[in-house]
C-alpha cells in the first residue's frame, strides 16, 4: 500500500497529487455515480436515485472499477485537468469539487476520520437508496429526481 502524506489535502495542489493520493480522496459516497439531468434551458445539474449499472448500492463502490469503461464507455475519467470542465456535476459534498473550489473536505471524510464507513454513518452517501438503471428507463429518469442535492 502507498503511504499518504500527512493531511496532503491541505498543502498538496490537486495536481501534484500522486496517484494514490488523488485515489484517496473519493470519500465513497457514491453520489457521482447517480445519473443525472441537465437542463438545457436553465444548465442546472438535477441527480437522480437512478443509479450506474456499475454500482453497488450498498458498497457504494464500482463494481468494475478499473474496467468500467469496457461498459460505461462515457465514464468520466477525473483528473485536475477535467476538473474545470465537469466540476459543475460533482456532488457538492465530494472532495474534488471542494478542494477545486478551496474548500475544506468535511468532517465525515475517510480521510479525516481514518474510517472508510464514516461518509455511510454521516448519511453523507447513497447507500441503502438507489434504484439501478436497469430497472428505469431514460425516460423515466425525471420520477426519481432528488428533490435537494444528495
Amino acid at each position: 500500500m502507498t503511504k499518504l502524506r500527512p493531511r496532503f489535502w491541505e498543502t498538496v495542489p490537486l495536481n501534484r497529487m500522486t496517484p494514490a493520493e488523488w485515489e484517496s480522496l473519493c470519500d465513497g459516497c457514491g453520489k457521482c455515480c447517480l445519473n443525472k439531468i441537465e437542463f438545457e434551458d436553465t444548465g442546472e445539474v438535477a441527480f437522480t436515485r437512478v443509479a450506474c449499472r456499475l454500482l453497488d448500492g450498498e458498497t457504494c463502490r464500482c463494481t468494475q472499477y478499473p474496467i468500467r469503461h469496457q461498459f460505461v464507455p462515457d465514464c468520466v475519467v477525473l483528473t485536475p485537468k477535467k476538473l474545470p470542465e465537469v466540476a459543475y456535476w460533482l456532488p457538492r459534498s465530494c472532495a474534488y469539487r471542494l478542494l477545486y473550489e478551496g474548500q475544506p473536505l468535511p468532517d465525515w471524510h475517510p480521510l479525516r476520520t481514518g474510517d472508510p464507513e464514516s461518509v455511510h454513518a454521516a448519511g453523507a452517501s447513497v447507500r441503502g437508496w438507489t434504484v439501478p438503471e436497469y430497472e428505469v428507463t431514460e425516460d423515466d429518469w425525471e420520477d426519481y429526481l432528488i428533490e435537494e442535492e444528495p
